[in-house]
């Protein structure tokens, strides 16, 4: 039996994950954390500040943003850099597209379904 410190994120687990968002050249565009937030001038105060749920594999969020979370376990970070393939695409109408993304990420908790 595995203990919950050593639980790894699987597709169809729902994870919990603060994340900072950023362009490439290091500007913040969206954040879970209300530090983060006041910090990069981001700060809503309408917004709940909180981890964000993401049910693995269920197309929820963005491809890389997803296949970051895969492997990872409870307090882990990781910093990824995510191509327009696997964000927003090469092109087309979201204001994103065509934009390389670099998420750092913090996983809070994990739950197997």
């Amino acid at each position: 039996m595995s203990s919950q410190s050593n639980l790894k994120a699987q597709k169809g687990d729902t994870v919990y994950v603060h994340y900072v968002g950023k362009y490439l050249g290091g500007k913040a565009f969206d954040t879970s954390m209300e530090s983060e937030a006041r910090k990069t001038g981001l700060y809503n105060p309408a917004r709940d500040y909180k981890p964000i749920q993401v049910r693995l594999g269920a197309g929820q969020v963005i491809q890389g943003f997803d296949e970051a979370l895969v492997g990872m376990a409870i307090n882990e970070e990781k910093e990824v850099t995510i191509p327009p393939e696997k964000g927003y695409g090469k092109t087309g109408r979201h204001p994103m597209a065509g934009k390389t993304l670099v998420f750092k990420l913090r996983v809070t908790n994990i739950k197997h379904e």
